[in-house]
């Protein structure tokens, strides 16, 4: 009788810890759902980013749009969103740059500074893009920490704004920042003449279609 309470503690003891050290017993629902909350809140910072963009062509005070695409505007046209679009990216930073001017679509230059490299993994493929700060806006309280990306890919002039596109984005603190191309914007000389924007450098250009974020606007 001994032996058989002896056997019958030992089996609970073991179960007791197979059940609750966790150390050793990942739980595979538990990561599925920590990756399903990601997921749902990179879809809501998209949607967020969306609908912000959209009230903001359809304020008089705010928009790009003429007069005539406003009082007809219903909306941006965006790609699907694609959360395989949002990755995580080595930040390189390149210190001690002079600053040089950057061509826009007009006469007027635009006083930059490269500030750094991304390096990124999209779709199994290898890119990099320079990341650029204005000398001007870093000296504003609001924007002091804003960097500008703006890149062009195989989508431009059929798909997206034949110029290129545009992200925004904030000085990190650690060596990775996150690009979410969903968030990706056109300029607004994309929606009227009248505006100065920079030209994309060649060397952010992607020999790769990114189909994701604001499309080429189409006149209703």
């Amino acid at each position: 009788m001994q032996n058989i309470y002896k056997t019958l503690l030992i089996f609970i003891i073991l179960f007791s810890a197979c059940k609750s050290d966790k150390r050793y017993h990942d739980n595979n629902t538990d990561k599925k759902a920590l990756a399903d909350k990601k997921t749902e809140n990179t879809v809501s910072g998209i949607k967020k980013f969306q609908k912000e963009l959209n009230e903001e062509y359809a304020n008089p005070e705010e928009s790009p749009l003429t007069q005539e695409d406003r009082e007809s505007f219903n909306g941006l046209d965006f790609f699907p969103i694609d959360t395989t679009y949002h990755v995580v990216a080595r930040f390189e930073r390149t210190p001690d740059q002079e600053p040089f001017l950057m061509p826009t679509t007009t006469s007027r230059t635009s006083e930059e500074v490269l500030y750094g490299i991304v390096h990124f993994t999209l779709h199994q493929k290898e890119f990099k893009l320079n990341v650029y700060q204005s000398t001007q806006l870093r000296e504003t309280q609001e924007y002091k920490d804003y960097l500008f990306l703006p890149f062009s890919d195989k989508t431009n002039g059929e798909e997206t704004y034949g110029g290129g596109r545009y992200m925004d984005l904030r000085i990190p603190e650690g060596n990775t920042i996150v690009l979410d191309f969903n968030k990706a914007y056109n300029p607004y000389c994309a929606y009227n003449k009248k505006y100065s924007c920079p030209i994309v450098p060649k060397e952010n250009t992607l020999n790769y279609a990114v189909r994701a974020g604001v499309k080429k606007f189409k006149k209703p």
